[in-house]
């Protein structure tokens, strides 16, 4: 890779209708290198914050997976399909459901710590295989439900004399909102589907500070560059551990360096934490605390600059 390939984070606000690895692709070609990925996919149907790391920046991308989303998604029920979505086969339909009362009340019984079974339609894999690719052959396989977490539900009715409803959800990672909306339909006893989504939130990146693909075809390449926001800022939480030259140097050969001969101050740091490591350049690499036998240590687990 060019020392002068570009190197960051973007947040793109995913338009419907492509798959997240075509918006990959949208960004490789506007920033003109291969090395960019994504955390968190969005279903064609969805659309949305799709944090997009370029450069060397992909290398975070495994850091950023677990962190809490936030949606907007539309909910209809009586309508039942195949795949959790209006997107799929209808499997049944129901004109009688209940009030926005007893429908509101119901809702809010998913919020806390619930239990979740993957759907079908997901990029889950088993056995090396998308499970979506097994779904759309035809195939279904057992899958074990996940805790996952829902931490509010906000319900505005759209049109409930036609079961029509939105959701705004904030969630752990690992939540699919159509399996969401379809529990909510069983526990009705009417059925549901959801009828659109749209990501709103992914950790620290949110919709009013995303671009659109086509906002960016129509910036310079200069104007591109300068949205990249830096790799460090991914970690904002963490602090920042400054070396002197010589642990600079062990550290970039990724060696361990021991907390007691960098400062006494750090020796009480919890084993499992993490760190920025940095130069006199800044940011350099994450860190984290481990035991060794000779003692307390951060280990450098991730380099981000050569």
């Amino acid at each position: 890779m060019s020392e002068n390939t570009p190197m960051g984070v973007i947040c793109i606000n995913k338009h419907g209708g492509v798959t997240s690895h075509t918006v990959v692709n949208m960004v490789r070609r506007l920033y003109n290198t291969k090395q960019v990925g994504h955390t968190g996919t969005l279903d064609p149907l969805a659309t949305g914050v799709l944090p997009v790391m370029v450069g060397r920046a992909v290398k975070a991308s495994e850091f950023l997976t677990a962190e809490d989303k936030g949606y907007i998604a539309e909910m209809r029920l009586g309508t039942v399909t195949d795949s959790g979505d209006i997107t799929g086969n209808i499997i049944s339909q129901n004109s009688e459901f209940p009030s926005a009362e007893e429908t509101k009340e119901c809702i809010k019984g998913f919020v806390g710590k619930i239990s979740q079974v993957p759907p079908m339609y997901s990029a889950l894999k088993v056995n090396g295989q998308k499970l979506v690719d097994l779904a759309r052959k035809g195939i279904e396989v057992e899958r074990n439900a996940r805790e996952i977490e829902i931490s509010s539900i906000d319900v505005e009715e759209t049109d409930a004399k036609n079961g029509e409803y939105r959701l705004t959800v904030y969630c752990s990672k690992g939540t699919y909102i159509r399996t969401l909306c379809t529990d909510i339909g069983e526990k009705l006893g009417c059925g549901a589907t959801m009828t659109s989504l749209c990501r709103i939130k992914s950790g620290s990146f949110v919709l009013s500070s995303s671009y659109t693909t086509e906002q960016l075809e129509n910036m310079t390449y200069e104007e591109r560059v300068a949205l990249l926001r830096p790799i460090d800022s991914l970690f904002s939480d963490l602090e920042n551990i400054t070396l002197p030259p010589f642990f600079e140097k062990l550290a970039k050969s990724g060696l361990e360096i021991y907390l007691k001969k960098i400062g006494k101050a750090l020796q009480n740091y919890p084993v499992g934490n993490r760190v920025k490591l940095c130069d006199g350049n800044g940011f350099f690499a994450l860190g984290e605390i481990r035991d060794y036998p000779d003692g307390r240590a951060i280990k450098p687990i991730k380099q981000f600059v050569l």
